[in-house]
């Protein structure tokens, strides 16, 4: 009886929790992208006047004991272990799909920004680079979707994003992309793509075309196998990476320019939605974003904090209409990919929990996302006309 009333009261907190994110999540966005007043704010006066405020205080203080009772009571308690379990498992079937997944999720957004006119974020546009933005971003995008050469251009694109980022600092706020270029860099292309096909081809020594392929053997292969060692290593990117993203938007966008954040909550008429001084509404958004990008970083409820991030893009796309739905769509497919992969090496997690997908072995490893070969190949010649 009282497991079973642990176990309820758990759940009870989890749904408040997640209550509490969705609520702040509507006001967790790029501020830059929907506002245009450049005014920053003195973020000493904010915080002083903001922590003023007793319902503030309590709000913040409530809702900090609430996610860390719950936390403490999960470790504590372990309630659901089989469904964790089951859910763990049922997710990492999916690894093989990782390379697409990854490719999806950059390709897609690079397409789109280069039809719309700007390179990464809708904060660089053709006004403010010599850089051909049209051409680099569907080339990118067309390269990375249809799988072709998908290690080269996602490497050539970490170093132009490396490239132009000191020159273009607003770059930054676009940096899940280049977490997500490294790690299409480690995995390759995958399946389905064209680089697979043409591994498979040029691994098989009955076809025509494996006679003369001036790539496969000589450049792929090699590459491939310098680089599997290291494909474990693709959730710990992914996380730290968007750890780094969440912490500077709550810093960047609204810690320390609180007056966009709040021109944010008035344009929208978010405290007639929650009647909540603006004040709370800055600051809660901050802190989720700063508290899951923490969390991402250490690995810690690696998975947790991945739904919930996905919790607060989604609450944002719905509740701010104006906010671009092209400039998250990396930020979906690369949260929707550590759903998939658990924390990874160097992680809380891998520690905490022991769960072999939660360390990056074997579902990351060669075998799942591609074996020796850079394309995703994880088959003979023979294999292919089985």
């Amino acid at each position: 009886m009282r497991s079973h009333r642990s176990t309820a009261a758990v759940r009870a907190a989890a749904v408040a929790v997640g209550t509490v994110l969705a609520a702040t999540g509507v006001a967790a966005a790029h501020v830059e992208y929907v506002t245009d007043t450049s005014e920053r704010g003195d973020p000493v006066a904010f915080m002083r006047a903001a922590l003023s405020e007793p319902a503030v205080l309590v709000a913040l203080g409530g809702g900090g004991v609430v996610l860390l009772g719950t936390m403490a009571a999960y470790l504590r308690l372990r309630p659901v272990r089989s469904d964790a379990r089951a859910f763990r498992r049922a997710l990492a079937d999916y690894t093989d799909l990782l390379p697409w997944l990854l490719r999806l999720a950059i390709g897609l957004p690079m397409l789109g920004a280069g039809f719309a006119g700007y390179l990464f974020t809708p904060l660089l546009t053709n006004a403010d680079t010599v850089v051909p933005i049209r051409l680099f971003g569907v080339a990118v995008g067309f390269l990375l979707l249809f799988g072709l050469a998908t290690r080269l251009v996602a490497g050539l694109t970490v170093l132009s994003y490396l490239v132009l980022l000191p020159s273009h600092p607003q770059l930054f706020f676009a940096f899940e992309y280049l977490a997500g270029l490294l790690a299409i860099v480690l995995v390759g292309g995958g399946r389905p793509s064209a680089d697979h096909v043409i591994a498979r081809m040029a691994a098989n020594e009955e076809t025509l075309y494996s006679r003369f392929d001036p790539f496969y053997r000589r450049i792929a292969v090699p590459v491939g196998e310098r680089i599997d060692p290291y494909r474990k290593f693709v959730p710990t990117v992914l996380r730290v990476g968007m750890g780094i993203v969440f912490a500077y938007l709550a810093f960047a966008e609204k810690l320390l320019a609180p007056a966009q954040a709040l021109a944010v909550v008035e344009k929208y008429g978010l405290s007639t939605v929650v009647p909540v001084p603006p004040e709370l509404w800055v600051l809660g958004a901050s802190l989720t974003e700063l508290f899951l990008g923490v969390l991402l970083v250490l690995g810690f409820f690696t998975r947790a904090s991945s739904a919930a991030a996905f919790v607060v893009f989604t609450t944002t796309l719905f509740g701010l209409a104006d906010d671009p739905v092209l400039a998250h769509i990396s930020l979906f497919g690369l949260v929707s990919a550590l759903l998939v992969t658990g924390a990874g090496p160097m992680a809380v997690d891998t520690a905490v929990f022991r769960a072999p997908n939660e360390m990056g072995t074997p579902e990351t490893g060669g075998e799942a996302v591609g074996g020796t070969t850079p394309s995703g190949d994880t088959g003979t010649a023979a294999d292919a006309d089985r």
